[in-house]
C-alpha cells in the first residue's frame, strides 16, 4: 500500500509541474510555448503513461508502462544528458542510414542462408533399425552426445559433402572404447558378441534425416528470414559465430566457412566500423555546435554555480579562522616561550622542510614503494613459510618508513601537508596500513596496500609522450562522466524492460541460472550490462527464447545497437576528439616554435656575423712530436687516402668501372631478375606453409622439403652477393646496408646458411636440437621478403612501424592498469579459484571433504594464485572473453581450500565491473592512435604526391591549361525513336521503379522457408521469371540508348549485366534440375540482384555511406594483405609449436577440435581468423596448455603459448582491426569532402555520358 501511495504523490507532483508549466508558458502557438519544447513533450508522454496506467489497472490490467517510461524524466532534468541525447537526435538521421544499410546486409546475407541451410540444422543420425525388437536394447531415436544439446552432433546424408554418420564414435563403457558390431540374429539365438562383451551400439545410428529440432533450443537455424536475421546477427557481433559455422560445416560443406568469415569481414570490421565513424565524428560535430550555441545554462547552471560560491564561502571562513587561531596560538607560544628550545623546534622544522621537500627523499620514498610492490608482487598460493615470514617482516618495515615519512612531514609542513592530495592519499593508505598490523586483520584490509602503486603517477614528468597520452585519457574520462551516467541510466531503463518482459511470473533464475535472469534488478542491471559487452549474451538469448519466445530477440538488438553500436562509439568520438585536440595544439606549437627558430636564425645571422669568420686556431705548434707521431701520422693518412681513393669501390676490389660489378649491375637492374627472385620468394613461402611436425624424416616430401630449402638458400644467397658486389656492404651512399629491408634480407640468408651448416654438422644430436628448433624458427620470418618487394604493403608495414611509439606507450598505460588490478586480485582471491569435480558435491564444503570423497579437488583455468596467472586472467578479461565466468569465479569464491559458494560475495562486482569499464577507454585508445598515425601518413603521403606532381607538371610546362574544343553530345545525331529511348534511361523515373522492383523482389526471395507450401514456390519462380524479363529489357534498352562500347565503359552498365546473366543462369540450372550435382544451390543467384540497388539509390546521406563503404573495399585488398602477411608468419609458428596436439579422450577440448588446430597451414590460417575475432580464443590458448602433457610436447610450451596468443591478440585485434577504423575514418573525410565539392559546385560533371544518371564515383 505505501509503494503506491507513494506512487501517486509521484505522479500528482509532476503532473502539478507539467500544469503550472501550461499556465506559465502556454500551451500551443509561439516559440517558447510548452509543446515548442522537446523535453515538455516527453514529459507530457510520460504522463499519460502515468494516467494510462491507472485506467488499465482499473481494468484489470496491470502493464506498468509508466515505470518504464518515467526514469526518462531524468534526461530532460540534466543539462549534461540532455545534450548527449540532443547531439544524438541531431545524428539520428544519418545514424538511421546506417542501420538501414547495416539491416540490409543482415537481410541479404540471411536470404543467402534461407537458400542454403533451410531444414540442415535438423540433421541428426538416426537409427537405421529397430534395437528394442533386433536386439532388446533400448537407445535413444537419434544419437545423442554425452554433453547433450551443448554440442549436438550434425550430420550430412550420404553422398554429399560435410559430417556423415559413419563419423559417430563408439560408445564408451568403463573407460573403454566398445569395437564389437552388434551380434547378427541367428536361429540358434545372437551372434557376434559375447555376454558380457562390449558392443558399439553406436554403429546403429546409420540414417542421416531431418529431425524435430534445431540446435541451441532451437534458436539457431535458417529455416525462414526471421531465424536467418538471429543467426547473421549474431555472427556480427562475433560472438559464438563459430558454432554456427560449424553446424553449417557439419550439414552442407567444409567450405562454408567462406560464406561466415565474408559475412564477419563484411558485417562486423566494415558495416559496424562505419556505424561506429559515422556516431563518432557526427557527435564530435555536433557537441561542440551546442557548446557554441548554448551561452549559459539554465536551472541547474544557475543553482550549481550558486552552491559552489556558498562552498567555496565557507570554506574560505573556516581556512581564514583557522589561521586565525594558529597564528594567535604562535603569537601566544612567542610571548610565553621565548626559550631556547621554541627556536631550537624551529631551526628542525625548517630543516626537516626542506628534507622533505628534496628530490633525495622523494627518491628514497618511491624506492620504498617499488619494493613494497615488489614483495606484493610476490606472493603467490602455496607459498613457502619463510617467504610468508620475510614478507611479514618487510610489510611491517615498510610500514614503519611511510609512517615515518609521513610524520616527517606532517613536522616539516604540518597544514600544508594537507593541501596536497597525493599526501592525503598517502596519509589514509598509511593509517589502513597501521591499523592492519595493529589489529592483525589480514585479509581485505590488506588489498588498500596495492594502492600504493598509484603513487608511480609522480614519475611522468620523466614520459612526456606517456603524459600526453595519459592526460588525452584523463580528459576523454572527464568528458564521458556525463556519457556514463546516461549509461548507467540506458542499462537501469533496460533491466526494467528486461523484469517486466523475462522476470519474476517467468522464473528464469530456474531456467538460465542464478546469476543470468531479471528476477532482481541487481541482476537484470548486471545482465544487461553483461549484453552490452557481447560476451556470452547469445546464451542468455537461447534460454530466454526458449523460456518466453523468439520475439524476445527484438529486446536483445535493441540492448546492443543502443548501448554497443551507439552508446559505446560515443565514447570512441571523445577519444578521437581527444587526439585531434591534441594534434592541433602540437601544430601550432610546431608552427610558432618553428618561427622563433627563424626569428633568432635571422637575429644570429645578423649580429653574430663577425663571429662566423674568425680564423680558427693553427694546429701545429709543437715539434716535440714530430718524431713519434709523424710517422703514424703519414700511416693513417696513407690508409685514410687509399679509402678515400677506393670509397666508390664495392668491398675495395672492384671499381665502378670493374667488367663484374658492370655485369652483376646489369643483372640486378633487369626486371627479370627482381621477378624471378619475387617468385623464389613465394616459392619459398609456400614451402614453409608445407611444413608441419608429422611429416617423417624418411619420407620423399621431406626429402622434397629440404632440396627446395638449399636451393632457396643458394638463390637468395646468389641475390645478396650480386647486391653487395653492386652496391658495397657498408660503405657508400648506397650501400647494402643502408637499407633496412636489405639488412632484414641479409640477416634471413645468414640464418638459412647457419641452418644448413649445423644441420650437417656430425655431433651429437641432443645438442643440436636447441639451435635446429631456433634456426627453423627463423624460416617463418622469411614472408619478410616480400613486403619490400610489394609497395602498397610496404606503406602499410612502414604506417605500422611509426605507430609503434604510440601504440608502445598505450601498452605501458594498459600494462600498468592490469598490473594494478592483478595486485588487487592477487591479495583478494589468492587460493580461492579451486573447486571439486564430482557426481555429488552438495555436501562439499572444503578441500577435505572433497579428496576423502575421492573426487578431483582442481584449480580454475584463470585464476589469482599468482601474479603471471592474475596477469593472464585479466588480460582475457582486457579482450571481452570470458570474463563473466571469470566474475562469476570471483563472486562465488569463498576461502583458501573452500569449495565455492553461489554469490557467496557480491560486493565483488565492483571490481569486475569497474575493471571492464575502465578497458573501455583503454581499447579506445589503441582507435584513436592508429587513427591519429594513419592521418599522419596520409598527409604525409598526400605531401609527397602533391610535390611529386607539381614537379611533373613544371617539367611537362603545364599542357593542361590548353583549351579543350567543345565537343558535341554523342546523343545530336540519333532518331528520334533512340533519342526517346534514351532520354528514358537516363532519366531517375525509371531508376526508381527498379529499385521498388528489387526491393519486393528481395522480398518475395525473403518469403521462401523450410517446408514452404507448393503456391509460395510458385511464387517465387514465377516472379523470379518476371523480374528477370523486366532486366533484360532494361540491359537491352541500355545497349541501344548507349551502344556497346559506351555502356560497358561504365562499372555500373557492366555490373548490370553480369546480374542479368546470373539470373539467367539461375534459370537455367534449376531447369536442369541439376542442384544436386553442383555444389551450390543455384537459386541463390538470384540475390545478386539486390547489387542494383547500391546504383539507384537516392538519398544523399546513404550515397556518402555507400561511398564510404566502397572507398573502404578498395583498401581492403592492402589491409587483407597486411593481414595475409601477419597471419602467415604466425600460422607457421603455430604448426611448429602446436602442431602435434591431440585432444585426449578423457579430457573435453573446448576450443581445439576437428575445425580449430594448427595440424598443417591452412587449419592455422583459419584458426588464428578465429582468435582474431575473439571468439572464445582464451579456450583456445587454455587448450593447447591442457594437451600438452610431459613427454609428448615440448616443455617450453607452457610458458610460450601464452606468450604467443596474447601477442597475437594485442597485434591483431588492438592494432590491425583498429587500422580498418583508421581507413574508414580517412574513407569518410574523403567522401564528405567530395560532397561539399560536388555541392559547390567545384567538380562538376555529365552524369548521362557514361550511362547512369548518378554515378558514385
Amino acid at each position: 500500500m505505501r509503494p503506491q501511495l507513494l506512487d501517486s504523490i509521484v505522479v500528482v507532483f509532476f503532473v502539478a509541474e507539467m500544469l503550472g508549466k501550461m499556465f506559465a508558458m502556454g500551451l500551443y502557438g509561439h516559440k517558447e510555448s510548452y509543446l515548442r519544447n522537446r523535453w515538455n513533450r516527453l514529459d507530457l508522454l510520460i504522463n499519460l503513461g502515468e494516467f494510462f496506467d491507472f485506467f488499465m489497472d482499473y481494468l484489470g490490467l496491470h502493464l506498468q508502462v509508466s515505470q518504464v517510461l518515467g526514469p526518462l524524466r531524468l534526461i530532460s532534468r540534466v543539462a549534461s544528458m540532455r545534450d548527449i541525447v540532443s547531439a544524438l537526435l541531431i545524428i539520428f538521421p544519418m545514424l538511421a542510414n546506417v542501420l538501414c544499410l547495416y539491416m540490409f546486409v543482415v537481410h541479404i546475407f540471411g536470404v543467402i542462408g534461407v537458400q542454403l541451410w533451410a531444414g540442415r540444422l535438423r540433421n541428426r543420425c538416426f537409427l537405421g533399425e529397430d534395437p528394442t525388437a533386433m536386439y532388446n536394447v533400448s537407445l535413444s531415436p537419434y544419437y545423442v552426445t554425452k554433453y547433450g544439446e551443448f554440442q549436438p552432433f550434425l550430420c550430412s546424408p550420404e553422398g554429399t559433402s560435410g559430417r556423415h554418420c559413419s563419423e559417430v564414435p563408439a560408445n564408451r563403457e568403463n573407460d573403454q572404447t566398445c569395437s564389437l558390431a552388434p551380434p547378427a540374429p541367428s536361429v540358434f539365438g545372437f551372434t557376434g558378441a559375447g555376454t558380457n562383451a562390449c558392443v558399439n551400439w553406436n554403429a546403429l545410428y546409420n540414417v542421416c534425416r531431418a529431425g524435430a529440432q534445431n540446435p541451441n533450443n532451437g534458436a539457431t537455424n535458417f529455416d525462414n528470414i526471421g531465424y536467418a536475421w538471429i543467426s547473421i546477427f549474431q555472427v556480427v557481433t562475433l560472438e559464438g559465430w563459430s558454432d554456427i559455422m560449424f553446424y553449417a560445416m557439419d550439414v552442407y560443406s567444409f567450405w562454408s566457412f567462406l560464406y561466415f568469415i565474408f559475412v564477419a569481414i563484411m558485417g562486423s570490421f566494415i558495416m559496424m566500423n562505419v556505424c561506429a565513424v559515422v556516431i563518432a565524428t557526427q557527435y564530435s560535430d555536433n557537441m561542440e555546435h551546442l557548446r557554441l550555441q548554448q551561452t549559459r545554462r539554465e536551472d541547474s547552471a544557475v543553482l550549481v554555480k550558486w552552491l559552489r560560491s556558498k562552498w567555496t564561502g565557507c570554506l574560505a571562513v573556516i581556512r581564514r579562522r583557522a589561521s586565525n587561531r594558529v597564528r594567535r596560538h604562535d603569537d601566544d607560544s612567542r610571548a610565553d616561550d621565548l626559550t631556547v628550545g621554541g627556536h631550537i623546534w624551529g631551526l628542525l622544522r625548517t630543516r626537516l622542510e626542506k628534507i622533505v621537500k628534496s628530490k633525495i627523499f622523494d627518491s628514497l620514498i618511491m624506492f620504498a614503494v617499488l619494493l613494497s610492490i615488489l614483495t606484493l608482487a610476490i606472493e603467490h598460493h602455496n607459498q613457502p613459510n619463510e617467504l610468508t615470514n620475510i614478507l611479514q617482516i618487510s610489510n611491517l618495515t615498510f610500514t614503519v618508513i611511510f609512517v615515518v615519512e609521513m610524520v616527517l612531514k606532517l613536522m616539516g609542513l604540518k597544514c600544508a601537508y594537507f593541501e596536497d592530495r597525493n599526501n592525503l592519499f598517502d596519509f589514509v593508505i598509511v593509517i589502513i596500513s597501521l591499523w592492519e598490523t595493529i589489529t592483525k586483520a589480514g585479509g581485505r584490509l590488506s588489498v588498500l596496500r596495492a594502492f600504493r602503486l598509484l603513487r608511480f603517477g609522480r614519475l611522468l614528468h620523466y614520459l612526456p609522450y606517456l603524459r600526453t597520452q595519459l592526460l588525452v585519457l584523463k580528459k576523454a574520462m572527464q568528458e564521458a562522466a556525463s556519457l556514463c551516467m546516461l549509461m548507467l541510466f540506458v542499462i537501469f531503463v533496460f533491466s526494467l524492460v528486461g523484469m517486466h518482459l523475462f522476470g519474476h511470473g517467468l522464473h528464469t533464475r530456474k531456467i538460465i541460472n542464478d546469476r543470468n535472469n531479471f528476477d532482481t534488478l541487481l541482476w537484470s542491471m548486471v545482465t544487461v550490462f553483461q549484453i552490452l559487452t557481447e560476451e556470452d549474451w547469445n546464451r542468455v538469448l537461447y534460454t530466454i527464447m526458449a523460456a518466453t519466445s523468439p520475439w524476445a530477440f527484438i529486446y536483445f538488438v535493441a540492448v546492443i545497437v543502443t548501448g554497443k553500436h551507439v552508446l559505446l562509439n560515443i565514447l570512441v568520438g571523445i577519444v578521437l576528439q581527444g587526439f585531434q585536440d591534441r594534434r592541433i595544439l602540437g601544430e601550432n606549437h610546431a608552427s610558432v616554435t618553428s618561427v622563433d627558430a627563424n626569428a633568432k636564425d635571422e637575429n644570429r645571422t645578423h649580429g653574430e656575423s663577425p663571429a662566423t669568420v674568425t680564423p680558427s686556431p693553427p694546429l701545429e705548434d709543437s715539434s716535440a712530436d714530430a718524431n713519434g707521431d709523424e710517422e703514424n701520422r703519414s700511416r693513417n693518412q696513407t690508409a685514410l687516402r687509399w679509402c678515400k681513393k677506393r670509397e666508390d669501390w664495392s668491398l675495395y676490389l672492384l671499381s665502378p668501372q670493374n667488367r663484374f660489378r658492370l655485369f652483376c649491375k646489369s643483372v640486378m637492374s633487369n626486371n627479370s631478375f627482381e621477378y624471378t627472385v619475387l617468385l623464389f620468394i613465394l616459392l619459398n613461402c609456400i614451402t614453409i606453409a608445407m611444413e608441419r611436425p608429422g611429416i617423417e624424416s624418411a619420407s620423399k616430401e621431406r626429402m622434397f622439403l629440404n632440396i627446395s630449402g638449399y636451393v632457396f638458400s643458394a638463390v637468395f644467397l646468389v641475390e645478396m652477393l650480386f647486391k653487395v658486389l653492386t652496391l658495397g656492404l657498408f660503405f657508400g651512399s648506397e650501400s647494402y646496408c643502408r637499407s633496412a629491408w636489405n639488412v632484414v634480407d641479409g640477416s634471413l640468408v645468414v640464418a638459412s646458411l647457419v641452418d644448413i651448416v649445423v644441420s650437417m654438422t656430425p655431433a651429437s644430436h641432443s645438442k643440436m636440437l636447441g639451435i635446429l628448433k631456433v634456426l627453423r624458427l627463423l624460416r617463418t620470418l622469411r614472408p619478410l621478403r616480400v613486403v619490400k618487394r610489394a609497395p602498397k604493403l610496404k606503406l602499410a608495414v612502414e604506417a605500422l612501424i611509426t605507430a609503434v611509439k604510440p601504440v608502445g606507450n598505450i601498452l605501458l598505460v594498459c600494462c600498468a592498469f592490469i598490473f594494478f588490478y592483478a595486485i588487487l586480485g592477487l591479495q583478494l582471491f589468492k587460493g580461492k579459484f579451486y573447486t571439486c569435480r564430482g557426481e555429488y558435491i552438495d555436501d562439499i564444503n572444503n578441500k577435505t571433504d572433497c579428496l576423502s570423497a575421492n573426487y578431483r579437488w582442481e584449480q580454475k583455468d584463470f585464476n589469482f594464485d599468482s601474479l603471471p596467472q592474475a596477469l593472464m586472467s585479466l588480460f582475457v578479461m582486457y579482450s571481452k572473453d570470458g570474463w563473466v565466468t571469470l566474475m562469476y569465479d570471483g563472486l562465488d569464491a569463498v576461502g583458501v581450500d573452500q569449495q565455492p559458494v553461489i554469490n557467496h560475495n557480491e560486493w565483488m562486482l565492483l571490481f569486475f565491473i569497474s575493471f571492464m569499464i575502465v578497458s573501455f577507454f583503454l581499447l579506445d585508445m589503441f582507435i584513436g592512435v592508429m587513427v591519429d598515425t594513419f592521418h599522419d601518413c596520409q598527409k604525409q603521403q598526400k605531401k609527397l604526391a602533391e610535390e611529386a606532381k607539381n614537379r611533373s607538371q613544371c617539367g611537362a610546362g603545364a599542357p593542361g591549361e590548353a583549351e579543350v574544343p567543345q565537343q558535341t553530345p554523342y546523343q545530336a545525331s540519333y532518331s528520334r525513336m533512340r533519342l526517346s529511348i534514351h532520354t528514358l534511361c537516363t532519366s531517375h523515373q525509371l531508376d526508381l521503379f527498379m529499385a521498388v522492383l528489387i526491393f519486393i523482389s528481395v522480398l518475395i526471395m525473403a518469403v521462401e522457408h523450410y517446408q514452404q507450401p507448393l503456391y509460395i514456390k510458385k511464387l517465387t519462380e514465377y516472379s523470379h521469371y518476371v523480374f528477370t524479363s523486366i532486366l533484360v529489357i532494361e540491359v537491352l534498352l541500355k545497349l541501344v540508348a548507349f551502344g556497346v562500347l559506351r555502356f560497358l565503359r561504365n562499372s555500373w552498365n557492366f555490373m548490370d549485366l553480369v546480374v542479368v546473366l546470373l539470373s539467367i543462369m539461375s534459370i537455367v540450372l534449376n531447369r536442369m534440375r541439376v542442384s544436386q550435382h553442383i555444389p551450390i544451390n543455384p537459386t541463390i543467384l538470384r540475390v545478386s540482384r539486390v547489387l542494383r540497388l547500391a546504383q539507384v539509390l537516392k538519398a544523399k546521406r546513404i550515397r556518402v555511406l555507400l561511398t564510404t563503404i566502397i572507398k573502404t573495399l578498395s583498401q581492403v585488398g592492402n589491409i587483407c594483405l597486411l593481414f595475409l602477411f601477419f597471419f602467415s608468419i604466425y600460422a607457421t609458428l603455430g604448426v611448429e609449436f602446436f602442431g602435434q596436439l591431440e585432444c585426449a579422450e578423457d579430457d573435453l577440448c573446448l576450443g581445439l577440435n576437428e575445425y580449430v588446430n594448427f595440424k598443417h597451414f591452412g587449419m592455422a590460417l583459419f584458426t588464428l581468423f578465429l582468435v582474431c575475432t575473439g571468439d572464445n580464443w582464451s579456450v583456445i590458448m587454455m587448450d593447447t596448455l591442457k594437451q600438452c602433457r610431459p613427454g609428448e610436447c615440448s616443455h617450453y610450451l607452457m610458458w610460450v603459448s601464452p606468450i604467443y596468443f596474447i601477442a597475437f591478440v594485442v597485434i591483431a585485434q588492438f592494432v590491425l582491426a583498429n587500422l580498418v577504423v583508421a581507413v574508414i575514418v580517412q574513407a569518410m573525410e574523403d567522401s564528405n569532402q567530395v560532397k561539399e565539392e560536388a555541392s559547390s559546385g567545384v567538380s562538376a560533371s555529365n552524369p548521362v555520358d557514361s550511362g547512369t544518371s548518378d554515378p558514385i564515383y
